[in-house]
């Protein structure tokens, strides 16, 4: 399959503009490779998935950055297919709650199975979502199946998954706490934003502190034999 950034093969035909290309704008780490990579490390490990928040405020203009940052992820033909709604207004995170609530009971009661209920039972999911409406912002990441103008975009979810691991990684290194959502069905999310047709709900992130007496269950991570495999 041809790389839709590179392919000469592009579907707007041969005649379409080229880039214009600048130097690189390195990045280049205080101190050694290692030492920076050790020190990231050390502090992506704290990031946890977070059920209890704060109704501290955080400021719009954190939230901007984050989404500035989560922005400059990589995608196919540089399409950009994403789109990330800041919800702040009590009313419409109401709202909101109360359809996540109600898909989050079906699924419980009637969709989920044994063994995935079984999986979830140390970790005391419910359909309890009252957090929606105590955390100062939800994000609502959509993929766009189309550009805003029609335009066709390449490998949707792999450019969207990107964008969101970053914007998560950006929100810690912020200091905020998230917790990755997906309640299914999610189209109840694009009509209660009351956006377009082409943008797919694709995750569901509050986004605020932590509450004071937040509790995470004690996990452990695969160890780097157990999430690698290197061939030299």
């Amino acid at each position: 399959m041809p790389d839709p950034a590179t392919s000469d093969h592009h579907p707007d035909g041969p005649d379409r503009k080229k880039a214009q290309w600048i130097p690189l704008d390195r990045y280049t780490p205080d101190g050694s490779a290692l030492d920076a990579a050790t020190g990231f490390h050390s502090t992506i490990a704290k990031r946890r998935t977070v059920r209890h928040f704060s109704d501290q405020p955080v400021p719009r203009e954190v939230i901007e950055q984050i989404l500035l940052a989560a922005g400059t992820a990589p995608s196919g033909a540089h399409k950009q297919p994403w789109r990330f709604i800041a919800v702040s207004n009590p009313e419409i995170k109401h709202k909101i709650r109360v359809a996540v609530e109600e898909v989050e009971k079906e699924f419980y009661e009637d969709r989920a199975s044994n063994r995935w209920l079984e999986d979830l039972e140390p970790f005391e999911t419910n359909p309890d979502k009252s957090y929606i409406d105590t955390v100062p912002w939800l994000i609502i990441v959509m993929a766009l199946r189309t550009t805003d103008d029609g335009g066709q975009v390449y490998y949707l979810n792999e450019s969207v998954g990107i964008a969101t691991g970053m914007l998560l990684t950006a929100a810690h290194h912020a200091g905020l706490a998230t917790l990755t959502h997906t309640p299914s069905p999610m189209k109840f999310l694009r009509e209660v934003l009351d956006r377009p047709e082409h943008e797919r709900p694709y995750m569901m992130i509050p986004m605020g502190y932590p509450a004071d007496d937040c509790k995470v269950p004690d996990i452990k991570r695969k160890a780097l034999d157990d999430l690698s495999v290197f061939i030299e």
